[in-house]
């Protein structure tokens, strides 16, 4: 795995410093399936964790397809071990309900907040999620909530909350969760020979009243990936 430290320490302090009184979130997501968000949003984090004063939170908002605790669990030299799952909602909101709702086997429904667990690592510093989509019944989607509460408990909680958005061509989860971000970073392969799409993708978050605050290059199968500017407009 190609290290990716130099080149998210270069975004981080184009990213500029947090409130002390306030963390921030950051999501990070691109225009089409294969561009690396997952590992750029998981190094993002890795380093967050190393320099924040308090936790940093990865969220793994793919919730169709969770891969991040079980990355991290596989790389124990850079992210040291899992510790035990606890509840990622410091008050009981949600970013996401399910629907149909949950109920349980008495017909009591079940709070959203309790499909969504994260493990720490890297000494308690950073918390990985995880979305128990195993649990959901045919014809159930978790579907995102239109309002930012779970995401102001969170700054009021960490430092650092990074999104790990799955792809635009797959989902419209990343941007209906883009509003709610202080800044969105898109991602492309350094091979992608589509360079619309990700533009595409920049003027629907603009549209939809997110940040774009910058673009990372993946380069991550060849060299390292480069931040390499702040989009403008």
């Amino acid at each position: 795995m190609v290290d990716l430290t130099g080149e998210m320490a270069a975004l981080w302090a184009a990213l500029g410093p947090a409130r002390p009184d306030r963390g921030r979130v950051i999501q990070f997501i691109s225009a089409t399936s294969g561009e690396g968000t997952s590992t750029v949003a998981r190094e993002f984090a890795r380093l967050s964790a190393v320099r924040a004063r308090k936790p940093v939170w990865l969220i793994d908002a793919d919730l169709t397809s969770q891969s991040q605790q079980d990355a991290v669990a596989a790389d124990p030299n850079r992210y040291g071990a899992l510790g035990r799952p606890a509840a990622a909602s410091p008050n009981g909101s949600c970013f996401f309900t399910v629907q149909p709702p949950m109920r349980s086997r008495d017909g009591a429904p079940v709070a959203d907040a309790r499909l969504l667990s994260a493990r720490p690592c890297l000494g308690r510093r950073l918390w990985v999620s995880r979305f128990r989509a195993e649990v959901l019944r045919a014809g159930q989607r978790a579907l995102p909530m239109p309002r930012g509460a779970y995401w102001d408990a969170m700054r009021r909680h960490a430092e650092a909350v990074i999104i790990d958005s799955p792809s635009a061509d797959r989902s419209d989860l990343g941007l209906a969760l883009g509003p709610f971000a202080d800044a969105v970073v898109l991602v492309v392969a350094a091979e992608a020979a589509d360079a619309g799409a990700t533009a595409a993708l920049k003027d629907e978050l603009a549209s939809a009243g997110a940040r774009c605050a910058g673009l990372v290059f993946n380069r991550s199968e060849a060299e390292p990936p480069k931040f390499l500017r702040r989009l403008t407009g």
